[in-house]
Formats: C-alpha cells, sequence, structure tokens
C-alpha cells in the first residue's frame, strides 16, 4: 500500500468562464484536488449565436482560446505550485449540455461550479447553469459562492 489517498474523486471538472466566481471555484477545486490527490479538468465553454454556422462556431473557438489563455497560463502555473496534473480544454455550444457531456464521456467524479459567472462570453455560468448541471449531471456537483 502506498501513501497516496484514495478518494471516490479522482478526476475533477471545473466550469470556468474567467470570472471572479469561477476564479474562486478553480482555487478551491485546485486545493481539493491536492489534498485528494484528484485529476483537474479545467473547461471553459463559449455560447456561440444562436443559430450559428460552422465558420461562426469555429470563428468563436479561435477567440475563447485567446480569451482564457492567458487565465489559463496562470491556472496551470497554480496547479503545477500545488503539484496537481491539469487539463484544459475549451468547447462552444450551450454551456450545461457541454459541461455535463464532458463530465460524462471523461468519467469525471465532481464537477465544480462558480455560483455566477460572467464574461464577455455572454453569461456563461449564471445561477440557472448551476441548477441545470446539478440537475442533469450524472455525478456530485459542487457550487462555490
Amino acid at each position: 500500500m502506498t501513501g497516496r489517498r484514495h478518494s471516490q474523486f479522482k478526476k475533477i471538472l471545473i466550469g470556468y468562464d474567467g470570472s471572479a466566481q469561477s476564479d474562486k471555484a478553480t482555487e478551491s477545486a485546485l486545493a481539493l484536488a491536492q489534498s485528494l490527490d484528484a485529476k483537474v479538468l479545467l473547461f471553459a465553454v463559449a455560447r456561440p449565436p444562436e443559430p450559428a454556422t460552422m465558420v461562426e462556431v469555429d470563428a468563436m473557438l479561435d477567440d475563447a482560446r485567446q480569451h482564457f489563455e492567458e487565465q489559463f497560463k496562470k491556472i496551470v502555473q497554480r496547479a503545477k505550485d500545488l503539484e496537481v496534473e491539469l487539463q484544459t480544454d475549451i468547447a462552444v455550444g450551450h454551456p450545461v449540455e457541454q459541461i455535463v457531456h464532458r463530465a460524462e464521456t471523461d468519467h469525471v467524479d465532481l464537477i465544480v461550479l462558480g455560483r455566477r459567472g460572467r464574461s464577455r462570453f455572454e453569461k456563461m455560468l449564471v445561477g440557472s447553469t448551476a441548477e441545470k448541471v446539478l440537475r442533469y449531471a450524472h455525478c456530485p456537483v459542487m457550487v462555490v459562492r
């Protein structure tokens, strides 16, 4: 038996939108991941105009990558400092659907969200988003105030 902790939370998904609330949620999730020796997926979702063409979705994904790249750098460094394994990704679509789907396909054990989010990519993780993720997620959801 090694000194590693065994936990039901081996993989944590953070729903990130760049707001102060999602920064708080990220910090809480990284601290939790460190204490549980869990892996983390930092996941941002940009919501396209509807209906969106493929060209618009691709352009929005490029914009989102540029928008989140700087913030992700700081979080990647913070994760390194805490010795937490971190992966980052960005998707375009409906935040609830994207977060719930990604949590299922990646076999995530816990989703962490900020209570209310605002960014220039509309209000991606507003209160109703957290409520809907709570309702549809296959795993526990932690909402950080």
